[in-house]
């Protein structure tokens, strides 16, 4: 099977369903960032203190089977395909919400502001969440114009919140300490 399909050699894509658009079109950026933080996840996966804890990858694999399913939706708007379409549990923000409860209470008190740094797997995840707040803001512009999916603006925020204190947790069981921002006098 090819993989190419010279459709888009003019700039336009298809959705499911068939509608075409331009490449540059937000709900083509939105779900785009989508897959760019997927790939991003799968990257902070691939570390070393991520790949040998196996709540961890319990729910990176979670998060990106998430994000498979959100991008699914974002890029439908046949409405007898989007019934379709897999869902996210409503409970999905209360685990990720318990999850980070239960990480917190180990972590030190933060003071101040961090700077990403200290480690590649640290980095990994602080990446994940500027990403995240970027997919998440490309989805509120989508949003002023289309009808989103419920919930998706609420899940990314909370999204960028586990990928903060994912970093929060990678940076003490690999033993490095979180850089404190010490702005200019």
């Amino acid at each position: 099977m090819r993989i190419y399909t010279r459709t888009g050699d003019e700039g336009m894509t298809s959705l499911f369903g068939g509608q075409r658009l331009s490449k540059d079109d937000l709900r083509i950026e939105a779900y785009g960032t989508l897959d760019e933080l997927n790939t991003l996840l799968g990257a902070l996966g691939d570390h070393e203190a991520v790949a040998s804890a196996p709540e961890q990858i319990t729910l990176l694999r979670t998060l990106q089977s998430d994000l498979f399913t959100w991008g699914s939706h974002l890029a439908t708007t046949d409405p007898e395909m989007l019934v379709r379409l897999p869902t996210i549990p409503s409970s999905r923000m209360d685990e990720m919400e318990a999850w980070m409860d239960r990480q917190s209470e180990t972590l030190p008190e933060l003071k101040q502001f961090v700077i990403p740094g200290g480690h590649p797997a640290v980095s990994s995840a602080h990446l994940c969440r500027v990403v995240c707040r970027r997919a998440e803001r490309r989805v509120i512009g989508l949003g002023k114009v289309e009808a989103l999916p419920p919930l998706l603006v609420a899940y990314l925020n909370r999204l960028s919140d586990v990928f903060f204190i994912w970093s929060r947790v990678l940076s003490q069981a690999l033993e490095v300490d979180e850089i404190p921002w010490e702005p200019a006098s």
